[in-house]
């Protein structure tokens, strides 16, 4: 049977566009979103009591927009990490660069086998320092370029990295996190604060934090949470934690032990399946039993 010439190639659009559908939901099942095999989160876990115990299935609780989830797995994740460190480096920002550098190498120091960092650093945009590593002399050596200049695009600066740097690593790596080194200050960025975590969580990329002390004394801001607020919400979003950027030893070792020793993954069917707005999720442990992880997933219908 033969078609005129316009029919095949409204046939070809079809098919294209067909398989372009198919890729895009494909990607979205592997980040996070609801497919068949049901819905991934990353989870720091630590028991107190019973040392050397496994945790098991019956040990946790999952809720979802409160209603209790079936969890089907949760087994501990023993890949590497990549580990992302962002650092502020805005012409007001409350630290000397010195400081930056030498919060920035304690990580270097830190890691474990088979464990990379990348570091960029930003002001209005973001700037790659140092590519994929686990070098601290490479680190050493990059981070001589940090200085202090223009203001902060915190936002933008975070979206970008995520979509050049993390996301062309997924879905076959998941444990991802990113330091930020920071105040949590943004001016001016085109990201909204929610679509940035949003898209954090989405991604289930954990975000840790040094906070520096806030150059805004705590100010309002108009379009987003207060400086000191983004730092908090980020870190809860995610699963990750705050420390102060005068514990960065102390932090980075906390960081690169939980990312090696305590993180797992938790595999559910949610039962509320359709949801057009974000999931609340609530995860408890039995007594004995330390559990973070992100506070909310994305809309499973768009």
């Amino acid at each position: 049977m033969r078609f005129p010439a316009t029919k095949i190639c409204l046939l070809v659009l079809i098919l294209l566009a067909n398989y372009a559908s198919a890729t895009a939901q494909s990607r979205r099942s592997q980040t996070g979103m609801l497919d068949s095999d049901g819905t991934i989160l990353s989870v720091a876990a630590v028991r107190s009591d019973k040392a050397g115990e496994p945790i098991k299935l019956e040990d946790l609780f999952l809720y979802e927009n409160g209603v209790e989830q079936k969890i089907k797995n949760f087994s501990f994740d023993p890949s590497p990490a990549k580990i992302l460190i962002m650092v502020d480096n805005s012409s007001t920002i409350r630290a000397d660069v010195e400081v930056l550098k030498k919060a920035t190498m304690e990580f270097a120091y830190e890691i474990f086998d088979g464990d990379q960092i990348f570091v960029v650093g930003y002001d209005a945009k973001p700037e790659i320092i140092q590519e994929w590593t686990d070098d601290a002399k490479k680190i050493e050596t990059s981070i001589n370029t940090f200085r202090k200049k223009g203001d902060s695009f915190l936002f933008d600066s975070l979206g970008a990295a995520v979509e050049e740097i993390l996301l062309p690593l997924m879905p076959g790596t998941r444990k991802t996190a990113i330091v930020l080194i920071t105040d949590g200050l943004d001016r001016g960025s085109k990201n909204a604060f929610d679509k940035t975590l949003s898209e954090l969580q989405n991604q289930n990329i954990t975000v840790y934090a040094l906070q520096i002390p806030d150059r805004t004394g705590g100010a309002f801001r108009r379009n987003s949470p207060k400086a000191g607020d983004v730092i908090n919400q980020l870190a809860e979003g995610t699963g990750g934690k705050v420390f102060q950027i005068e514990e960065a030893q102390n932090a980075a070792k906390f960081v690169c032990d939980e990312l090696k020793k305590n993180r797992y993954l938790l595999n559910y069917l949610p039962t509320n399946s359709s949801s057009y707005e974000s999931r609340r999720v609530f995860l408890i442990g039995s007594e004995g039993i330390t559990l973070r992880t992100k506070n909310a997933q994305p809309p499973n219908v768009k």
